[in-house]
Formats: C-alpha cells, structure tokens, sequence
C-alpha cells in the first residue's frame, strides 16, 4: 500500500519548535518533489514549504521564510519540516504531498502543482 505518514505534531507554546516528519511506505521518495501544505481551523489549505527531489531547491510560504526549513532524508525515505519560533497563527493540520518530478524545480507557481498522494495529516496546536 502506497501512502504517506506524517508525525510529530501536538502541543507547543509560542516560541516554541516542532519538527514535522513525512514518511513514505510502499514506495520510494527519491523521484518525488515534497510539499507541506497547513489548514487552519476555518481557513482555506494554504501551502507552507517545497522541497525538490534531489534537494537542490526549496521554497517556502513568504511569511515562514526563516522560520521553517525543510529537508529531505534519502536514507529514511522521509521528508522533514522543522518549525520554529511557533506562533499560534501557526495551528492547523500538516499535511505532507508527494509529486512525481525528478527535475521539478520548487519555484514559480510551486503551491498549485499536481499532487500524487497526500497524507492525512498531522495536527499542530500552538497555544500558551
């Protein structure tokens, strides 16, 4: 069965750090570009973070910049999204999506591409 399982979400204080993690069974990520996308208790999913294949490029939700890095695992066949300085706008349900492109380049019009499998998320909960 091909899925994705993301893990290490919960409960954190504002300042706080979170490190997300998407795991893939079934199959390999190598060829797959990763994307993290967030929804928020009554708000529209909203993409946070890209990550090419060969980790060569990212990309990042304007207002995350230099809060959140994402990186990539070959080893592990898992995909990282490690949040810091949380705030509480930053609550929602994590989602990892998985892309095939060997050569996708996370740029231009990142947050709309097709998605191949998503997994079904993980919640983050930033209150103090």
């Amino acid at each position: 069965q091909l899925q994705l399982v993301e893990s290490g979400g919960g409960s954190a204080q504002p300042g706080g750090s979170l490190k997300l993690a998407c795991a893939a069974s079934g199959f390999t990520l190598d060829n797959y570009y990763i994307r993290w996308f967030r929804q928020a208790p009554g708000k529209e999913r909203e993409a946070v973070s890209c990550i090419s294949s060969s980790a060569s490029t990212v990309n990042y939700l304007d207002s995350l910049r230099g809060r959140f890095a994402i990186s990539r695992d070959k080893a592990k066949n898992t995909v990282y999204l490690q949040m810091n300085r949380l705030k509480p706008e930053d609550t929602g349900i994590y989602y990892c999506a998985a892309t095939s492109g060997s050569n996708y380049v996370c740029a231009g019009a990142w947050e709309k591409s097709a998605t191949d499998y998503w997994g079904k998320g993980t919640l983050v909960f930033v209150s103090s």
